[in-house]
């Protein structure tokens, strides 16, 4: 028995303006197919239903990049990169939607990788390129500092984390979008005064309601408005250990 992925046209055109072609409802629906056979394997989501899967892993990936969606977007191609990728949220239905992006997938566990490099060759994904590795090594590494456009984030743990790991990526302009449940005020205090030592400021916080379950969420969109200091991203671990 396939399990087949709603369609849900209508809501994605009212919600974000946009609904996939033929093509990317397939490959969302191969996507789906394959994260299911691989969840057999490795741990890699505990959503397996089809319309909770849509919801959370399509649509919220791509709630995210709403402005992109709209297309009216600089640069042409932009490039991203997805850190803590995991099972490929948000970077794979990024990717697959915005046909002209270069994507980089970032993980720490190979296995993960070794998955998504099947996934890739499957979809037929090109411009699609995953990488090993932690992001306060990569963030210091010549060929991955300040070279992308767009850096995602789905957040574990502290926002001023994902704001260390993400803007040194970034070249000046460039944009981090932090995928977030919850948020307070207070948080809002606390990322501000990272962000200003990281050469970003905070762009906007948008709160959202997902449209099957009605939760919660927040995207923050952190913009990169100068250059981040050498000595950022700190050692691996020290982000999580000693908040900005």
């Amino acid at each position: 028995m396939t399990n087949l992925l709603p369609e849900m046209a209508e809501i994605w055109q009212q919600t974000l303006n946009w609904q996939p072609t033929a093509q990317q409802q397939a490959q969302f629906q191969r996507l789906y197919e394959l994260i299911l056979e691989g969840n057999r394997q490795l741990n890699l989501t505990r959503i397996t239903d089809p319309q909770e899967f849509w919801e959370k892993h399509l649509w919220d990936s791509l709630r995210g990049i709403a402005p992109l969606l709209s297309a009216n977007l600089s640069p042409a191609s932009p490039a991203l990169i997805d850190i803590g990728t995991g099972a490929g949220f948000p970077g794979i239905p990024v990717r697959i939607a915005v046909p002209n992006s270069k994507i980089t997938l970032l993980d720490s566990t190979r296995k993960k990788i070794t998955f998504l490099d099947n996934i890739l060759t499957e979809l037929a994904l090109t411009n699609a390129k995953t990488l090993v590795g932690r992001a306060e090594e990569i963030g210091q590494h010549p060929q991955h500092r300040q070279v992308y456009d767009i850096a995602l984030i789905r957040a574990v743990g502290a926002a001023s984390v994902c704001a260390e790991y993400t803007l040194p990526l970034l070249k000046q302009g460039g944009l981090a979008i932090i995928y977030r449940g919850n948020w307070t005020e207070d948080e809002t205090t606390a990322l501000q005064n990272a962000v200003n030592q990281l050469g970003g400021v905070i762009e906007s916080i948008e709160k959202f309601t997902t449209p099957l379950s009605h939760s919660i969420r927040h995207c923050l969109y952190l913009r990169k408005v100068a250059n981040t200091p050498a000595n950022f991203p700190r050692a691996v671990g020290i982000p999580t250990q000693k908040l900005l």
